[in-house]
């Protein structure tokens, strides 16, 4: 039974769908207005891995994760500029040039890390005619008031009926005093208030027409607009990073309730912060690192480039509720660590099988367990080097496997350190340098130089056989003989 720690209860509870075999998976997307960052590759890591875990355990998931592309103001606010439309003013461009560029490029390096895409993946300003119905709603039901062309959240009218806060466990005492010099503005009845909607002002590029004004729709409403447009009045799982408990899913709670009169989500999933010496990773702090960079080596804090799967593996070596401190040096281990089960995925696939020994594995039961709960996935990876160990036992002829168990290692290996959590083990170079054709070249060209060695050997030419590992060596190559040929890695 799949155990899942809910944000909104604060207790790990046994998950039940709503429909039977099906989920409904909303997670909040990036403001595509930057390129992405390590901040922003652990949620898409941490759901993507939820999504792939569901659809193992057999359920069908319509996945959607959104794109802001408008109505998400500087500071997380109701004041100031357009993220997307200041990138636009300054780079001279239209506001949707700056959100495809960014997009595509958000999407590139999705891909690198293998996140599989979302089943449906809406953007905000391809909804607004929804966000207004969606505002109007609430006025109806007499939770919001229009204010010089602008509409915000009662929230006091609100919590006299909802318990605002729950989310984030705060009172409305605490909410006044850390909202007040932020965004404190005299339309609004009171400064904890937030936008419904917005009227433009006359500088503001994107702006709809609307009852209440010509302006764009604030920051939250995209979310509980498109969550129960694609999943319904009610739908299982909302995700995202834990810096939007507070204001974005607990405003989205109070929007769903005051609207339609009953709240949306079931269960609110969480991941922790990725953090460089204690403090937050973002924009807002200029101490991001994107993920280009990482890729490309290319930047003061790294020590050299890092794959894709580094990345991944990095992630997923830290339960998805607890802070992760980035360093090179953790980044480093982690590759090494990554390179350990690159090396025990080959071997595990060259191991030939034996007609009478046995060396069963409990690999398995440990990796669903695991999984199971509250994905611990820092645990399946504890579960796959004790494995490892086994394999470069079997691999190197001090013990023996049944075709049987084989065949069941392998299909554990596939299960859960490829299909599950993600990580490309069958071409560990390839994946590491993203050029998978011109790692294959290389490949090819040390395994022919040792070959020649192997042929060498065989026929007592020492000095030959000497010659190219002492080189091999010199340039960083490390070389195995093993009693089936040799091995190689850098």
């Amino acid at each position: 039974m799949l155990e899942i720690y809910n944000s909104l209860t604060r207790l790990k509870e046994t998950f039940k769908t709503l429909h039977e075999g099906h989920v409904g998976m909303y997670v909040c997307g990036p403001t595509v207005y930057g390129d992405a960052h390590l901040g922003h590759a652990r949620p898409a890591i941490t759901f993507d891995v939820l999504y792939r875990y569901l659809m193992h355990l057999g359920y069908k998931v319509r996945y959607v994760r959104n794109i802001t592309d408008v109505g998400h103001l500087e500071h997380d606010a109701d004041e100031g500029e357009d993220k997307i439309a200041k990138k636009a003013r300054l780079e001279q461009l239209e506001p949707m040039e700056v959100v495809q560029f960014y997009t595509n490029r958000y999407h590139r390096d999705m891909a690198a890390l293998n996140v599989l895409p979302p089943s449906i993946e809406p953007h905000a300003s391809g909804h607004i005619i929804e966000q207004i119905a969606f505002v109007q709603k609430i006025l109806d039901r007499g939770y919001a008031y229009v204010s010089n062309g602008s509409v915000y959240m009662d929230v006091e009218k609100y919590a006299k009926d909802y318990p605002y806060g729950k989310l984030s466990g705060r009172n409305l005492n605490d909410i006044v005093t850390e909202t007040r010099e932020l965004d404190g503005q005299e339309e609004k009845k009171h400064s904890y208030d937030f936008a419904l909607w917005k009227k433009a002002a006359p500088e503001h590029i994107m702006h709809w027409p609307s009852p209440w004004s010509e302006g764009f729709p604030g920051w939250h409403m995209e979310c509980s607009t498109m969550g129960t447009k694609y999943l319904g009045e009610q739908f299982d799982i909302h995700g995202g990073g834990l810096d939007l408990i507070f204001p974005h899913h607990e405003a989205e709670i109070a929007q769903s309730c005051a609207a339609l009169g009953h709240e949306p989500v079931h269960y609110w999933m969480h991941n922790n912060m990725i953090t460089i010496a204690g403090k937050k990773m973002g924009k807002s702090y200029n101490n991001f690192i994107t993920l280009e960079q990482f890729f490309t080596g290319n930047h003061p804090l790294l020590s050299k480039p890092f794959g894709p799967m580094v990345i991944r593996f990095f992630i997923l070596q830290a339960h998805y509720r607890s802070t992760v401190d980035f360093s090179s040096e953790a980044l480093e281990a982690a590759e090494k660590g990554l390179q350990r089960l690159q090396e025990a995925y080959s071997r595990l696939m060259k191991i030939q099988p034996s007609a009478v020994s046995h060396q069963p594995s409990e690999l398995r039961r440990r990796c669903q367990e695991a999984m199971d709960d509250d994905l611990n996935t820092p645990f399946v990876i504890a579960a796959l080097f004790d494995s490892a160990k086994m394999i470069n036992t079997i691999h190197d002829g001090k013990a023996t496997i049944s075709e049987a168990d084989l065949k069941e290692l392998r299909e554990v290996w596939k299960t859960y350190a490829i299909d599950i959590l993600g990580l490309r083990l069958e071409d560990s170079a390839a994946s590491q340098d993203g050029d998978g054709a011109k790692m294959k070249a290389f490949h090819g060209a040390i395994d022919l130089l040792l070959s020649i060695r192997l042929q060498a050997k065989q026929n007592k030419d020492w000095a030959t056989s000497d010659r190219i590992r002492n080189s091999l060596t010199e340039l960083g190559f490390q070389i195995k003989d093993t009693k089936d040929g040799f091995e190689w890695s850098i």
